[in-house]
């Protein structure tokens, strides 16, 4: 990690957080739900350590769309920031690159539900593991 800790915002600046411990590991979601909540072709994010996730102002701001089927997708309601997604059992947080104010010091390891990647966005050739559905949890 370049910044310690790292520090995130929402666009608005109501929501503020911190990372303290180095993110785990950092790939690139194109399932259906990351193009429809960011509006791309994919999302970018980084899995947190258990507890290393800080809000330091604007609690008050975030909700979260929660499927039955999946992590909690959490947002600024104030300016619609994508802050992060948590685990049903609140343990585990995958923060969106986008609302970081400074480089994590980890890259893309890798791009899960390729399958769903839309045809008016070509992959780029980077040489990332390609998942046809969800990554393997061991990777």
């Amino acid at each position: 990690m370049s910044d310690s800790p790292l520090t995130g915002r929402c666009n608005c600046g109501g929501v503020r957080f911190e990372v303290t411990e180095p993110i785990v590991s950092a790939g690139w979601c194109h399932c259906t739900r990351c193009q429809r909540r960011t509006g791309t072709s994919g999302s970018l994010q980084g899995r947190l350590a258990p507890g290393s996730l800080r809000i330091l102002q604007g609690e008050e701001l975030l909700h979260a769309f929660e499927p039955s089927d999946g992590f909690a997708k959490v947002f600024c309601s104030a300016c619609g920031s994508s802050m992060w997604s948590r685990s049903p059992d609140g343990q585990t947080f995958a923060v969106r690159f986008g609302v970081l104010d400074s480089d994590p010091g980890i890259r893309a390891g890798y791009r899960q539900f390729v399958d769903y990647a839309p045809a008016w966005d070509t992959l780029p050739d980077d040489g990332l593991p390609r998942f046809a559905e969800r990554r393997p949890p061991a990777l």
